[in-house]
């Protein structure tokens, strides 16, 4: 099974100028429960389709399965989603040996900024960046398929 360990945070200050690349993203969901997720995304000229499980009690890893699909394919599958669209630009953030993926929102979550950092197992250590603010990770409030409303 893939896993996904990851960690969220709001971002409280500028971290643009440590930003190496940009992506825009538009992403809706076929379908939400509250024991899985299946989402289609279209990244710039890239699209997916991914399935999540719901992380255990406690913990913050969750089965995660990503496919890469033809993007005509993803509008399609877009246009049979659930109402409601998640519309937001990523920036990839470096930060020691890691990576943050820091997506501004647009639209209807216009000046929301959540960082998301993968890792290879929760006690993982890492270095926090000082526009890195209060953590969120688990928070449904802050989950991309409760953003969609």
């Amino acid at each position: 099974m893939a896993t996904e360990t990851e960690r969220k945070f709001l971002v409280k200050g500028d971290f643009i100028e440590y930003a190496t690349k940009s992506i825009n993203i538009v992403q809706a969901y076929l379908f939400i429960d509250p024991l899985k997720t299946v989402r289609i995304r279209v990244a710039d000229e890239n699209a997916y389709i991914t399935i999540k499980s719901k992380a255990k009690e406690g913990q913050i890893s969750r089965g995660e399965w990503e496919f890469r699909i033809p993007v005509e394919d993803a509008h399609e599958l877009i246009d049979l989603c659930l109402p409601g669209r998640i519309i937001k630009t990523r920036y990839h953030v470096p930060s020691g040996e890691h990576l943050f993926e820091v997506d501004v929102f647009h639209g209807k979550n216009e000046g929301l900024i959540i960082a998301e950092i993968e890792l290879d197992s929760a006690d993982e250590t890492f270095i926090r960046p000082e526009w890195l603010g209060e953590e969120v990770t688990g928070n449904p409030a802050y989950y991309n398929s409760m953003l969609i409303g």
